[in-house]
């Protein structure tokens, strides 16, 4: 007796056709809040440097008064505090550039999802012979290319900027606070 598969694999076939159709609208729309994220991060950053051109790191004179408060506070194990205090202040700011380091990741995948979807929508169209249904298909599929990578481009580049901050604020941060305890007083701004 012999087994007859096409029509299995035909299922099979339409099956995930309609799993990859449905998942369009969700990753069209994903790489539009990716795009619009991107873009609000971006002028996040620009503004951001520009504050810390005027007034310093931000995160750093937060820390700075935190650590006041402490000396205020005339707390016992202050030197345990303060290295409690540093590595909460660290993880926060680990915890913020985790957000872009996600769009690294996620856009160029957004990005690929996006142009296969609609490939398969337009190969569907093409062989209907609805050329216009195709070729609009094939104008989306390429614009989410170029969303995806783009996105991950810009916060590639926007990661690149807020590490090296983080790094030199977390940096002014261990020594002010291995001056506090070797000094037992907070040092004015320089």
């Amino acid at each position: 007796m012999e087994f007859n598969l096409l029509p299995l694999i035909h299922a099979i076939e339409q099956f995930l056709y309609h799993v990859a159709s449905s998942l369009y609208l969700p990753v069209i729309g994903g790489c539009t809040l990716l795009t619009l994220y991107v873009t609000l991060s971006l002028g996040i950053m620009l503004r951001d440097a520009w504050d810390r051109n005027r007034h310093g790191a931000p995160d750093l004179r937060v820390y700075r008064k935190n650590v006041a408060s402490k000396l205020a506070q005339n707390v016992e194990h202050l030197d345990a505090r303060l290295e409690r205090l540093l590595q909460k202040t660290e993880l926060e700011m680990a915890k913020k550039l985790d957000r872009i380091r996600f769009v690294i990741k996620v856009g160029p995948a957004l990005g690929l999802m996006g142009t296969l979807i609609p490939m398969g929508i337009s190969l569907a169209a093409l062989a209907e012979g609805n050329i216009p249904k195709m070729a609009g298909s094939m104008v989306t599929a390429f614009t989410a290319t170029v969303a995806g990578l783009g996105c991950g481009v810009v916060a590639y580049l926007i990661a690149l900027k807020r590490e090296k901050w983080v790094r030199a604020d977390v940096r002014e941060m261990e020594f002010l606070t291995e001056m506090v305890v070797r000094t037992g007083k907070l040092e004015q701004e320089s």
